[in-house]
């Protein structure tokens, strides 16, 4: 039998143990709340530029994806396939022929078809690098607010460890030059320049 002072010790364990718990899960609920968030803005980005596509688009961008699904590859195949071999046979067995050598029909089904799926890629990638393109500014606006955070933080840390009396004030030159914000103009004009001295 366990003695009194013993079962209070378990039980205040216990219930350190369970506070612990809950406050594990409050925490994860919480990130699970800002992911949830995030993933909202990003579902909410990606409906409104669905809901400005227009019909018109809608229907090249879905003949395009049915033109390029591995079936329409091997269809092509069979098709030209069988007209070749019908036309080059079609003397010897006395049926008539609908495109005799060169081919010159087919020769024009295949480029007019060419001319149209290239015209419906070309359409559906348009809309698509538009939407890559916004996407691509907003990761330059929160690569740009997160080295405003970082900045501010390492001043604070800075300003903290000169507060502190246990901790030595030698100046380093790293934390000094992270403290200075980073200016997005002087950044691309010296990629542009090391750009060019390397080509």
């Amino acid at each position: 039998m366990l003695d009194q002072p013993q079962k209070q010790k378990d039980r205040l364990l216990h219930l350190e143990q369970q506070a612990e718990g809950e406050q594990e899960q409050q925490e994860k609920a919480h990130l699970l709340d800002y992911v949830d968030e995030n993933v909202e803005s990003i579902i909410n980005l990606k409906l409104r530029h669905e809901q400005e596509i227009s019909q018109h688009q809608r229907a090249i961008e879905r003949i395009t994806a049915f033109i390029g699904r591995p079936c329409i590859f091997y269809s092509i195949l069979i098709f030209v396939l069988l007209w070749v071999m019908y036309n080059a046979l079609a003397p010897r067995f006395g049926l008539p022929l609908v495109d005799a050598p060169p081919f010159y029909w087919l020769q024009g089904i295949v480029g007019f078809s060419a001319l149209l799926v290239a015209t419906a890629v070309l359409i559906t990638q348009n809309r698509q690098g538009r939407f890559a393109e916004e996407r691509r500014h907003l990761d330059l606006q929160v690569s740009l607010l997160i080295e405003q955070k970082v900045t501010t933080l390492i001043k604070l840390m800075d300003e903290l460890r000169r507060d502190l009396p246990s901790v030595q004030h030698d100046t380093n030159p790293q934390v000094e030059a992270l403290k200075e914000p980073v200016d997005p103009k002087l950044v691309l004009h010296s990629l542009k320049e090391t750009t060019q001295s390397s080509l």
